[in-house]
């Protein structure tokens, strides 16, 4: 008997699953589990996604539900790893505790780079592998080198086809090849979903504002969301939208919603908060939003794609700067909203749904950002990236690259090669300290 483990941390992620099993993407026969992970800090007081509302409807695809939590408590489940002599202990334990027996087990999980994940795929060593990915991170590059005895058993990575003709580069070091799960059965699950939801704002055609909690990650400050947040407001304002409807990060402070809420009263806008937890395509469903706006949002092309809505974005160039390492996870999912949907400051192209770059240009743009994140992992790809810039020099190009990125793998775009000691160089980083200091000292003498 085969035994089925499907694992997910997101109800977006459980909603997929039960997509590409309505579908047929899973063989139909043999026991399904569905594993439930808390990836939240603190875990024992954030609610887990089988304890959120619209669950139930999705609990009919699976046999049992288990909680990784539980069953490896006290350890976090991205915070922990077992040895590699302890695995044998390990499955020992776990096919006890979730009755597997004998069975042979299949793994469908997210985020095959990092733990749980990879726990999952080292503790059933030899076990198939279907990576499953729900948003935009799926058309980067692998975040880290996976050991080759778990990446050669990846199958096949399952993905929403979010922006359709970009082909997602996760796994392709292995060669493994990249599924579609079919939008009209992800769209019929999350109708599912907007059936049973209750609490939801009763507004028509609202704008709706996503919010993300980015100072959370360490990318923006707590001051500097505030402010995205209010941008997006009077962003949506300025084109005429009267009633507005913010979705916050269930994570996020209550501060973000009073600057919001005092911004509307001076603008005169009708400003609504959904403190529901319901995912972003529920008010998609429910309010059909005259536009969507956000920063780098996977809904926002969820909106787009499956559900034909007007969207804009808000904050990317910022994040581009502010992004780092080069290499952050992020950066991909920023550069396909930064460079295929409208500015929200740019009311022609929000208003005409102009997409920034076709497709094939975008692919292009993508593989050459997946390269300059990941040269050792995705090194094939270097010969198309020198080409691709050696062709794009211009400034709506290599806002997506540093130039000291570009200079440290000697790509076009870099500092020119008889130049390129000088970041290295201390004598002359000492001399330009020293000519800072004194225009630093002349302009105070002066004021």
């Amino acid at each position: 008997m085969t035994t089925r483990i499907f694992q997910a941390s997101t109800l977006y992620g459980a909603a997929t699953l039960a997509a590409a099993l309505d579908a047929g993407c899973f063989d139909s026969t043999g026991r399904r589990i569905l594993l439930v992970c808390n990836n939240a800090a603190t875990p024992e007081t954030t609610p887990g996604l089988d304890s959120m509302p619209g669950f139930a409807r999705l609990r009919d695809r699976f046999d049992d539900v288990v909680s990784y939590n539980e069953t490896f408590f006290p350890f976090h489940p991205g915070g922990w790893s077992p040895r590699a002599d302890e695995l044998p202990l390990w499955e020992r334990f776990v096919r006890h505790e979730w009755r597997l027996g004998d069975d042979d087990v299949e793994l469908a999980v997210e985020s095959i780079q990092v733990d749980p994940s990879l726990t999952l795929a080292r503790i059933f060593t030899g076990a198939p592998v279907t990576v499953y990915a729900d948003g935009l991170m799926s058309y980067g590059p692998t975040r880290n080198k996976i050991d080759p005895l778990v990446g050669t058993r990846v199958d096949r990575v399952l993905h929403v086809d979010l922006v359709p003709g970009l082909a997602p580069l996760l796994l392709t070091e292995f060669g493994v090849p990249a599924e579609v799960v079919p939008a009209p059965a992800l769209t019929k699950v999350l109708a599912s979903l907007a059936d049973g939801a209750d609490g939801l704002p009763d507004v028509e055609e609202p704008a709706l504002l996503l919010g993300q909690y980015l100072s959370a990650l360490g990318i923006l400050s707590p001051d500097e969301e505030d402010a995205l947040h209010l941008r997006m407001l009077r962003g949506v304002v300025a084109l005429g939208h009267e009633r507005v409807v913010f979705k916050p990060h269930p994570s996020a402070p209550a501060r973000f919603t009073r600057s919001l809420e005092e911004e509307a009263g001076r603008l005169g806008a009708e400003l609504v908060v959904c403190d529901t937890p319901v995912l972003a395509e529920v008010l998609f469903q429910r309010t059909r939003p005259a536009l969507v706006a956000g920063c780098f949002s996977t809904a926002l092309l969820t909106a787009s794609a499956l559900y034909g809505l007007p969207v804009a974005r808000v904050g990317t160039d910022l994040l581009l700067e502010r992004l780092t390492p080069y290499e952050n996870s992020n950066r991909v999912p920023v550069t396909i909203v930064d460079a295929l949907l409208p500015a929200l400051e740019d009311p022609a192209a929000t208003a005409e749904r102009r997409p920034g770059r076709d497709v094939e240009a975008l692919g292009a743009l993508v593989r050459a950002v997946g390269f300059a994140m990941q040269p050792k992992i995705l090194p094939g790809l270097r010969a198309e990236t020198e080409r691709y810039l050696a062709a794009h020099q211009g400034e709506d190009t290599l806002r997506y690259f540093k130039r000291r990125r570009l200079t440290s793998l000697g790509l076009p775009g870099g500092l020119p090669a008889q130049l390129s000691f000088i970041p290295r160089n201390a004598t002359v980083r000492r001399v330009a300290r020293r000519a800072r200091d004194l225009r630093r000292s002349a302009r105070e003498g002066a004021s």
